[in-house]
């Protein structure tokens, strides 16, 4: 059986595949590469739509609904910082979306390279910290109610999944 917290660490590392190719772009760019905007739109259409709208959707409603439950055991509770660094990442991939609008490269980069380094130490601190701690105050019967909710969700944003994951294969 496949837990919740292994499905959210799988779709970390197609997050992180787009962050290592958009690292890898701003880097050219900040090399003097021409900025390529239709690689940064898709990166952030990627963002919005795979890693915010499907990924933290299921963290944000689901898990960390749960883990804020008076009957979840956990010794402390970061979900409150990791939605606040999730809002910290949509405000990284406004300024790159306004970047793109007004032609103001440094804008675009500066937003990127704040995504990369923050969604980086997000996820280790997710796959390393929170999702262990999950694991360890659910009981069985919270994961089993958990892994309902999460196809559920599943199905009704499969085709953010299916996109989202295009997406990061034509990036490539």
């Amino acid at each position: 059986m496949i837990t919740v917290t292994k499905v959210l660490s799988e779709e970390h590392q197609h997050i992180l595949r787009v962050v290592e190719l958009l690292e890898k772009e701003c880097s050219a760019v900040e090399r003097g590469k021409e900025l390529r905007a239709d690689f940064f739109k898709k990166v952030i259409q990627f963002i919005c739509e795979y890693a915010d709208k499907f990924h933290h959707k299921k963290e944000e409603d689901i898990l960390f609904v749960e883990l804020c439950k008076e009957s979840t055991n956990m010794h402390c509770n970061p979900t409150q910082q990791m939605r606040y660094e999730h809002e910290l990442g949509r405000g990284f991939v406004k300024e790159m979306e306004e970047g793109l609008k007004g032609g103001d490269i440094q804008k675009v980069i500066s937003g990127a390279n704040s995504y990369i380094q923050l969604i980086r130490e997000h996820i280790h601190k997710e796959d390393n910290i929170l999702y262990p701690m999950a694991e360890e105050a659910l009981g069985d019967k919270e994961k089993k109610e958990l892994e309902l909710k999460f196809k559920e969700t599943d199905e009704k944003n499969k085709r953010l999944n299916e996109d989202g994951l295009k997406i990061m294969r034509g990036l490539s």
